[in-house]
C-alpha cells in the first residue's frame, strides 16, 4: 500500500487532476485527508480549478477523436492490459481501499476483484456490440441498427465504493469508444489516483493519447459544473437522492443523458418456511458489511410472526459475536464509518427511531477508541414508523413482524427507494409470487440470498428514488452508446413506407 501511495504522490501531495500520462500539481490550497480507521493523515491533495477542468475536457475531446476510430476489439485489448495491472496490484490497492474508506480488507480486495471482473466483461463485449437486423416492408431494402460512441462520459462516484463503481462505468464506456472524466468523492481521492496511475501506465506503454481517462479532484461544486457542461454526453452519478435529483434536472435541461445510482432502503423478508440457519449470515453481512455503508445494505428485516422471536434471538447472538476494529486486521468483521458526520447521523437515527416507538435491542453506541467506530444496532420497529422510509447510511437494522406474504411485500414496497430486495423461503409459490408483477418493485430481487453484493454479469440498478439507471453487465452497455437505425435501398425503385404514393412525371 505504501509503495502504491509513493507511486501516485510527489512530496506526499496528490495531484489535483490527471489527463492520463500527466499528473498535474494542485494550483490551489492543499487539503489533508485522514483515514477513518485511525484518524491518521494519509496525505495532502488539491482541488482542480475550473480553469484546469477546461483543460481536462479539451484533452478528452482530442482523445475521443482518436479513440472512437480504434476498432472495438483493439480497445478491448488495452482494457485487458489494464486488467493485468489491477491483478498485479490487487493486494496493495485493496489495502488502500480498506484504509482510505474503512471497509474490511476482504471487502477492499473484493472491490478490486470487481474491477478485474468488469474488465474481463468489457474485453468479451469488445467483440459483441451487436445491432439488430430487421425485415423491411419495402422490397429490395435492408434495415438494421448500429451503435456509436457518445463522446465524453463523466463519472461522479461515491466514497463507499471508491473504485469499483467507477470501473463499472469506465470499462464499459471505454470499450464502447468513449473517453472518461472521473470525479471521485473528495473523501476517497487516493484510491482514485491509484487507479488512474495504473491506467496511465497502459496508456504510456501503448502510446495512447492523453485524455482517454481523466481524474479531477474537487468538491460538489465541480460536479455541478459537469452537469451543466454540454460537452459531456453522458453523466453517470452515484450518490444521494438529493444529489441525483439535482443532476437529473440540470442535465435534462440541456437534453443531455444521465445515469443515476442513488439511495437504497433494502429489505429482506424471512418466511416461516425459510431456512433460518441459511438466512442469518446473509442478514448480518447485509446489515454490517462496509459498516452499513452500501447502497445495497439491508436496512429492514421483515419477519413472519411465527419465527420472529427465534430469529431475533439468533441475530442478537450473531451481532454479539461481531469483532469491530481495524479493517486491515482480517480477524475483524466491521470497520469504521467514513467520518464524524456519518457517526452523528447514525446516533441521530437511533434517537429518532426510539422517539417513534422503536425499541433498541442492542448496539447503537459510539465506541471509545480512535476512529469512527460504532456498534451495529438492532431495533424492533413497527411498520408505521416514518423513519423506516429513510435511508441511514450506517449499520442499523430494523426488525418488523408480518402476518402474510402480501403484507410483507406491501411493507417492503412502501418506501420511496427501490434498489435491492430479498426473500428467504423454501416455498416455490412464495418465491414465484415475490418475483411476479405483484411482488418486489425493486431493480434487484433475490431469493435465498441477501440484498448486498452483486455480480458484474447482471445489470445493476433500481427503481423509484434509486434513479432507474443500470450499470455493469447484461445490456447496460447500450446506455453508453447512441443507437442509429439504417435503411439501404439496393433496388432500382423508390417505394415509400406505409405504401405512400408520391409520383412525379418523368421529364
Amino acid at each position: 500500500m505504501k509503495d502504491l501511495l509513493k507511486k501516485i504522490t510527489k512530496g506526499n501531495v496528490l495531484p489535483s487532476h490527471s489527463t492520463g500520462q500527466n499528473f498535474y500539481a494542485p494550483s490551489g490550497p492543499h487539503l489533508l485527508k485522514y483515514s477513518p480507521v485511525d484518524q491518521e493523515p494519509i496525505g495532502h491533495f488539491g482541488y482542480c480549478s475550473e480553469n484546469e477542468y477546461t483543460q481536462v475536457v479539451e484533452k478528452a475531446q482530442q482523445a475521443f477523436a482518436y479513440w472512437k476510430n480504434v476498432p472495438a476489439p483493439k480497445r478491448g485489448e488495452y482494457i485487458r492490459q489494464y486488467r493485468q495491472k489491477l491483478a498485479q496490484h490487487k493486494q496493495a490497492l485493496g489495502e488502500l481501499v480498506s484504509y482510505e474508506m474503512g471497509k474490511s480488507l476482504q471487502e477492499g480486495l473484493g472491490e478490486v476483484q470487481e474491477m478485474i471482473d468488469i474488465c474481463d466483461f468489457a474485453v468479451g463485449l469488445s467483440r459483441q456490440l451487436y445491432g439488430l437486423q430487421m425485415h423491411s416492408e419495402r422490397p429490395a431494402h435492408r434495415m438494421f441498427e448500429q451503435w456509436h460512441p457518445l463522446g465524453i462520459v463523466g463519472i461522479i462516484s461515491a466514497f463507499n465504493f471508491p473504485v469499483a463503481v467507477w470501473a463499472w462505468n469506465a470499462a464499459i464506456a471505454w470499450v464502447c469508444g468513449n473517453v472518461c472524466i472521473w470525479k471521485p468523492s473528495e473523501k476517497t481521492p487516493f484510491t482514485a489516483m491509484a487507479c488512474q496511475s495504473l491506467f496511465a501506465e497502459v496508456m504510456q506503454e501503448n502510446r495512447l493519447p492523453e485524455g482517454l481517462s481523466s481524474v479531477i479532484l474537487s468538491d460538489a461544486a465541480l460536479g455541478k459544473t459537469m452537469a451543466t457542461d454540454t460537452r459531456i454526453a453522458l453523466l453517470s452519478a452515484t450518490g444521494s437522492v438529493r444529489m441525483g435529483k439535482s443532476v437529473a434536472q440540470t442535465v435534462a435541461a440541456r437534453l443531455g443523458k444521465y445515469l443515476l445510482e442513488l439511495g437504497g432502503n433494502n429489505a429482506i423478508i424471512v418466511s416461516k418456511e425459510a431456512d433460518i440457519k441459511q438466512a442469518v449470515p446473509a442478514i448480518v453481512f447485509g446489515a454490517v458489511g462496509t459498516c452499513g455503508q452500501r447502497c445495497t445494505s439491508t436496512r429492514r428485516l421483515i419477519v413472519h410472526k411465527s419465527i420472529y422471536s427465534d430469529l431475533k434471538d439468533r441475530l442478537v447472538s450473531a451481532f454479539q459475536q461481531l469483532k469491530i476494529g481495524d479493517p486491515l486486521d482480517s480477524q475483524n468483521h466491521v470497520g469504521p464509518l467514513i467520518d464524524e458526520e456519518a457517526v452523528s447521523h447514525f446516533l441521530s437515527a437511533i434517537e429518532s427511531a426510539k422517539a417513534q416507538g422503536g425499541k433498541l435491542i442492542l448496539g447503537g453506541k459510539r465506541l471509545d477508541r480512535k476512529g469512527c467506530y460504532v456498534s451495529p444496532a438492532l431495533i424492533e420497529a413497527h411498520k408505521q414508523m416514518p423513519i423506516l422510509k429513510q435511508e441511514t447510511f450506517a449499520p442499523l437494522l430494523y426488525l418488523i413482524e408480518y402476518e402474510n406474504l402480501e403484507e410483507a411485500i406491501e411493507i417492503q414496497n412502501s418506501v420511496p427507494q427501490g434498489l435491492s430486495s430479498a426473500l428467504f423461503s423454501l416455498n416455490i409459490r412464495e418465491t414465484e409470487y415475490f418475483l411476479s408483477t405483484q411482488g418486489s418493485d425493486c431493480g434487484i430481487a433475490n431469493v435465498n440470498i441477501g440484498t448486498s453484493g452483486a455480480e458484474i454479469g447482471g445489470a445493476f440498478g433500481g427503481e423509484k428514488e434509486t434513479g432507474g439507471g443500470r450499470e455493469s453487465g447484461s445490456d447496460a452497455w447500450k446506455a453508453y452508446m447512441r443507437r442509429q437505425t439504417c435503411t439501404i435501398n439496393y433496388g432500382t425503385d423508390m417505394p415509400l413506407a406505409q405504401g405512400i404514393q408520391f409520383n412525379l412525371e418523368e421529364e
